[in-house]
């Protein structure tokens, strides 16, 4: 349980940090929905690795599509080898679109991820250091 809750605690943190200091009075009425993913280990991991290789190179250019569309704000592997293997982060008011975005990713597709779709607030124009 540590070892889900301190990246997320860690990913909270780092999104209150604005890009410019908060020196709005009213801040916190700034407030933007977004939706956290949480990227875990699938079912079907059982690709031998030429197959596990292009499964991944597909992977990150659907990560690189959605982040040019505007949609996906964030995308990262988690380092510990664990259950929980990234994040995404969408820009989308509509938890409907994010699923079918991320049902689309190779990867998911595939059975090497499976998800959990979370929504999520941080102050507009939030950024990581």
């Amino acid at each position: 349980m540590k070892r889900i809750l301190f990246p997320l605690i860690l990913i909270l943190f780092l999104g209150t940090i604005n890009c410019q200091a908060q020196t709005n009075k009213n801040a916190g009425e700034n407030l933007k929905p977004y939706f956290l993913v949480l990227l875990k280990k699938g079912p079907h991991r059982d690709q031998d690795s030429v197959t596990a290789a292009q499964i991944q190179k597909a992977h990150l250019e659907n990560i690189n599509r959605m982040a040019a569309s505007g949609k996906l704000n964030v995308a990262g592997p988690f380092l510990d080898e664990g259950e929980m293997r990234g994040i995404f982060i969408f820009d989308s008011g509509n938890e409907d679109e994010v699923k079918k975005l991320v049902d689309n990713d190779p990867a998911v597709k595939a059975g090497r991820l499976t998800y959990e779709i979370h929504p999520w607030m941080t102050e507009k124009g939030t950024c990581f250091k």
